[in-house]
């Protein structure tokens, strides 16, 4: 079938009508409520029944894998022009940073290296499978397109299915597993309030009244000259051309070297934002409005990237894949009820929690779950993350650009292992330093 604009046409309206169908039945039928599914989810779980990997109902081009790669573009464009560094220093947010980074750290070494020295050997996947479990559990749909379509590129045809099927499954997980820790902790008395009802906004995924409508950006610009939207999706898309243009020119100069769409566009993105502050202009675009363009292309990446899942490729690793899932919701389950309780003592459950959504799924899944136990955000939980991401950021962002590299490059082993013993060293830091609160008796689970 021959590619025209109608065929992006169909693709993004299909996708565009799910996205709406997932948003209504999270808001009309309980049980979509009660799981907190987000409606990206649910289109591109709805988008892989009815496309034609399976019923064959609607029909999407083969075309979806390409999109995700420009998405995931899009969203690493955006990063440098939206980041905010808070500053301040609040208690807690080095006890945060250790616990977060080692975690994050932990789960890549373990599970690459579970990749090499066990599946590799007794079912017979590629080096790489291993690296499957944090590229969707704590890397999240983001991460799976990122490195899946690098790896895909390299010629690993699997990646990017294996990838999103680990997201999906780790936000399901995420979801479930989070409200059995949230009911425990508020039964045996362990949160720092008692919790009401999550509020129905929250729930079921709109805000009914306009008053409580939050801004999504502030104009820049006056539409007379060019509206604000325009202007900062034109930069955005601007910055992902001339990534593009440089990888291919790097291919053309060195063809043995790949440089992956989404890194390059970073790198784009930090020169873009150091040009405007070199000309005094570091607001030229607007923070938030610069973020809501990032939030609408990963929820279009997560649709698609779902709904492009190829079952076949799924079906030849099913039976490793099965036992990879639970290795690692085991391996979170401890971060979250033993390491957490020694980081943090009385108030770990918000904590705990905080982490074990973003540690099987995403940063808002993790918010999601920690409002079921701390409504108003008085734990403080939040403000300590937010200034420890300033040092986790680059640990994020460097291991989603390093680990396909890595694996191109044959150093797998070599990247799982290093991020162990960086993990090791960095959990040990509350310790050497001292910065374990002193009420150790209280946390014990």
């Amino acid at each position: 079938m021959e590619y025209t604009p109608f065929t992006l046409l169909t693709d993004v309206g299909w996708i565009s009508l799910l996205l709406v169908i997932g948003n209504l039945l999270r808001r009309h039928v309980p049980v979509f409520r009660s799981l907190l599914l987000p409606s990206p989810i649910t289109a591109g779980l709805l988008g892989l029944l009815l496309g034609p990997q399976v019923l064959g109902v609607i029909g999407l081009s083969d075309a979806m894998g390409d999109y995700t790669t420009l998405l995931i573009a899009l969203v690493f464009a955006a990063m440098p022009y939206s980041m905010r560094f808070d500053r301040s220093v609040r208690r807690g947010a080095k006890t945060m940073w250790s616990f977060s980074t080692g975690m994050f750290l932990g789960q890549w070494g373990v599970f690459i290296l579970l990749g090499a020295v066990l599946f590799q050997p007794v079912w017979g996947t590629e080096d790489w499978f291993g690296m499957m479990l944090p590229v969707g559990f704590v890397g999240g749909f983001g991460t799976a397109a990122a490195v899946g379509s690098s790896l895909e590129a390299a010629g690993a045809t699997a990646a990017s299915s294996l990838g999103f099927t680990s997201a999906t499954v780790g936000t399901l997980a995420a979801i479930v597993g989070g409200i059995i820790i949230a009911n425990w902790g508020i039964r045996r008395g362990k949160t720092t309030e008692l919790p009401a009802a999550l509020p129905w906004d929250l729930r079921s995924g709109f805000i009914d009244k306009l008053s409580e409508r939050p801004s999504i950006g502030k104009a820049t610009t006056n539409p007379s000259s060019i509206e604000p939207l325009a202007l900062h999706l034109g930069v955005l898309v601007l910055t992902v051309m001339v990534a593009h243009y440089i990888t291919q020119g790097i291919s053309h100069l060195f063809p043995d070297v790949s440089v992956p769409l989404f890194a390059m566009s970073f790198v784009v993105g930090i020169i873009g934002q150091l040009l405007l502050r070199a000309v005094r202009k570091p607001n030229y675009l607007d923070k938030d409005t610069v973020s809501s363009l990032s939030g609408a292309s990963t929820d279009y990446l997560i649709a698609f990237g779902i709904a492009s899942i190829v079952p076949a490729a799924i079906a030849d690793y099913w039976v490793p894949l099965a036992i990879l899932f639970v290795l690692g919701t085991g391996y979170c389950v401890f971060f979250c009820c033993v390491v957490a309780p020694r980081f943090f003592g009385e108030h770990w459950v918000e904590r705990g929690l905080f982490g074990w959504g973003w540690a099987t799924a995403a940063v808002a899944t993790g918010i999601a779950l920690l409002k079921i136990v701390d409504p108003k955000m008085k734990s403080g939980t939040m403000n300590e993350y937010g200034v420890a991401y300033v040092g986790f950021a680059p640990f994020e962002i460097g291991m989603t650009i390093i680990a396909p590299m890595a694996v191109i490059a044959g150093w797998t082993m070599g990247l799982g292992a290093a991020s162990l013993v960086l993990a090791a060293a960095i959990l040990a830091a509350p310790w050497v330093f001292h910065w374990l609160p002193h009420h150790q008796h209280s946390s014990r689970v």
